[in-house]
């Protein structure tokens, strides 16, 4: 099948497959499982994934082509946005085969929700001095610690954990990533309320939790570069959109501005094509990584450039928004107060704009390296975040 009777037969799928809106009735995480599951039997979950994990074992072509279809669909699949994005496409670069035949085809199925724990109360930007515990006991490990700003953890079946199992090594060298049974009695979720009055976010806390080490993912003490391909698969995912369709119903999109304020004001017709460039800039970049990707070349830190240009991107196009509907846009209710709420959270989750910038400055653009006093600092010996 060439590639545009691929989009087509997409379109013609997701026309017939994707609820119309909200259902008031039902289950919401169940309705989302369902869909994923009739997306997966369809072909289009894991386009790109290894056949022999249960992926389609497709091109970015076809990524691409489905992503094009799906522009003006809302997807209910974000429970799984952590998983696939972020969470599985770890396990498939660091995990066992057996991790690998156990998850993935679970995860790209819609049958288990996953969530990713890495921040902590002491330790967001700087994730390395996260002070959850790990440690052995025979062929287990016990876990012991609070996370927090996790999404979707109140859902979730498994999460993939990142903790310190090594405290007379610099913090970097003294971690370990795990998969953790969320539904283990010693792991407690407590919601968190944002600006909206939602409750987005999750901490956890871990009470004796015990990890088999057959789930421990990577080698003892090499967490850190564990957690390094997750965060660019998330920063990739997150710039990219991991496919979550919805833009004709943004009321802050082009389309949608274009259809509510006067575009015979030329000064909004220069504000209005400054957000296309911007869009269209990003969405050039992403397809310049995936094509890259597909070859074969890692994007690696440019993936946070991805990320950061996303993020610039959504605060200015919600500031624009704010700025063309007037001081009505702030009214509990207004249709661009979802947008505005969470455009701010694009500026931190998966990293600040500030530590993008010093990641594409140091290993994109080669420039000196801010200086670090703790890098060869045994972690006991570091006075970081509620650390005594």
């Amino acid at each position: 099948m060439n590639l545009a009777d691929y989009q087509r037969a997409a379109e013609e799928w997701l026309r017939r497959n994707v609820p119309a809106g909200e259902r008031a009735d039902g289950d919401p995480i169940a309705q989302a499982k369902d869909f994923m599951a009739r997306l997966y039997d369809a072909g289009y979950s894991g386009i790109t994934w290894p056949a022999r994990w249960g992926g389609q074992g497709l091109t970015q072509q076809e990524e691409r082509a489905f992503a094009a279809a799906a522009r003006d669909f809302t997807l209910p699949i974000y429970p799984f946005s952590i998983g696939l994005g972020m969470t599985g496409p770890t396990l498939v670069d660091r995990g066992t085969d057996a991790q690998r035949e156990r998850f993935v085809r679970p995860l790209l199925r819609g049958e288990e929700i996953w969530c990713q724990l890495f921040s902590e109360p002491g330790a967001g930007s700087d994730v390395a001095s996260l002070q959850t515990r790990a440690e052995r006991d025979g062929d287990d490990w016990v876990v012991n610690g609070q996370k927090v700003w996790t999404s979707v953890a109140q859902h979730a079946d498994w999460g993939l954990l990142l903790a310190r199992t090594n405290v007379d090594v610099p913090k970097h060298k003294g971690l370990t990533m795990f998969v953790v049974d969320m539904h283990h009695p010693g792991v407690t979720v407590r919601p968190l309320k944002d600006m909206s009055g939602r409750s987005n976010f999750n901490e956890i806390f871990f009470d004796d939790v015990h990890i088999p080490d057959e789930h421990r993912v990577g080698e003892v003490d090499d967490g850190w570069s564990v957690a390094v391909t997750t965060l660019l698969h998330e920063r990739l995912s997150i710039s990219a959109g991991v496919g979550m369709g919805g833009g004709k119903d943004n009321p802050a999109s082009l389309e949608a501005l274009r259809r509510t304020v006067d575009t015979s004001d030329p000064l909004v017709r220069d504000e209005l094509v400054e957000l296309h460039i911007r869009s269209r800039a990003l969405a050039l970049f992403n397809r310049r990584l995936a094509q890259e990707t597909e070859a074969g070349l890692f994007p690696g830190a440019r993936g946070s450039a991805a990320k950061l240009l996303l993020a610039e991107l959504t605060l200015f196009q919600s500031d624009l928004a704010t700025r063309l509907a007037g001081p009505e846009s702030v009214v509990d209710g207004h249709p661009l107060g979802a947008t505005l709420a969470t455009a701010p959270g694009l500026a931190l989750g998966g990293g600040t704009n500030e530590i993008m910038r010093n990641i594409v400055g140091d290993r994109v653009l080669n420039l000196p390296p801010e200086p670090r006093m703790d890098k060869t600092v045994p972690f006991k010996d570091l006075k970081v975040g509620t650390q005594a």
